[in-house]
């Protein structure tokens, strides 16, 4: 039996009055990929904001078979990474600096960075593209350099969860071709990737999907399977077509 990196039970989560999850329960396996797809408003980015335990909620969180709630601050932070939709970071930072952050959660407080760190950082840096921009402050990058920097901290964490909400958000598609080969790297070293993504033909890729509509999990399974590509295409009112093309599926308006 495949062991567990995200176990979650009669979740229901709000946000001011109105609840967006309604008694969602889900098990992803360690070492996959999962993305997580459906029509906007869909609970999508609030299922995942609660997964990385960012938003309270009612139920239960397992991640890699420890209650969420009872893991240390610290322990989490090394255990599971975030890349969240427009995240901020001072535009004065150097992009080393940025993505040295992403090792904080295993440094001693107030040490400088050790070899380890350094190495994870340059990893990171040039696994993204942006190892050459390494000196330039933050601000003065594009939007796409600047997400590309924003992933490589993340990535820095060397984490054995990765969660990401809207990763592909300003790549052009060569750097999104870029980003799925990084996932492709992080599941051969059995990290196990969660993403939120509105490019279906991208999200096609990973190796089971779990389709929202309405706070609710309306499917989930193997992205290849034909029952997965007739549930996105009904969660997206039949507007959509799930096709074979060059020994991959894509999405093509209908």
């Amino acid at each position: 039996m495949t062991a567990l990196a995200i176990h979650a039970r009669s979740i229901r989560a709000s946000l001011g009055n109105a609840e967006i999850l309604h008694d969602v329960s889900l098990a992803l396996p360690q070492g996959h990929w999962t993305s997580i797809v459906g029509p906007n408003g869909a609970g999508k980015s609030t299922l995942l904001k609660v997964l990385a335990g960012l938003l309270p909620y009612q139920g239960g969180v397992e991640l890699l078979g420890q209650p969420l709630a009872g893991i240390p601050a610290r322990q989490r932070a090394q255990r599971l990474a975030w890349l969240g939709q427009n995240e901020s970071a001072a535009d004065d930072l150097t992009v080393w600096d940025v993505v040295m952050l992403g090792r904080l959660p295993h440094q001693a407080w107030l040490a400088a960075p050790s070899a380890g760190d350094r190495a994870a950082v340059e990893i990171a840096l040039k696994s993204t593209g942006g190892w050459d921009w390494r000196a330039r402050s933050l601000g003065q990058l594009s939007g796409g350099e600047r997400q590309r920097v924003l992933l490589a901290r993340a990535l820095a964490v060397q984490a054995q969860v990765l969660l990401m909400d809207e990763p592909l958000a300003n790549l052009d598609p060569p750097h999104q071709a870029d980003w799925l080969g990084v996932v492709r790297c992080l599941l051969e070293s059995r990290v196990t990737v969660v993403s939120v993504l509105h490019e279906i033909s991208m999200a096609l890729h990973s190796d089971q999907m779990l389709i929202m509509a309405g706070g609710r999990v309306t499917h989930f399974g193997p992205s290849a399977d034909p029952l997965t590509h007739r549930a996105l295409e009904a969660v997206f009112d039949q507007r959509i077509r799930i096709h074979p093309l060059a020994g991959q599926w894509v999405a093509l308006p209908n």
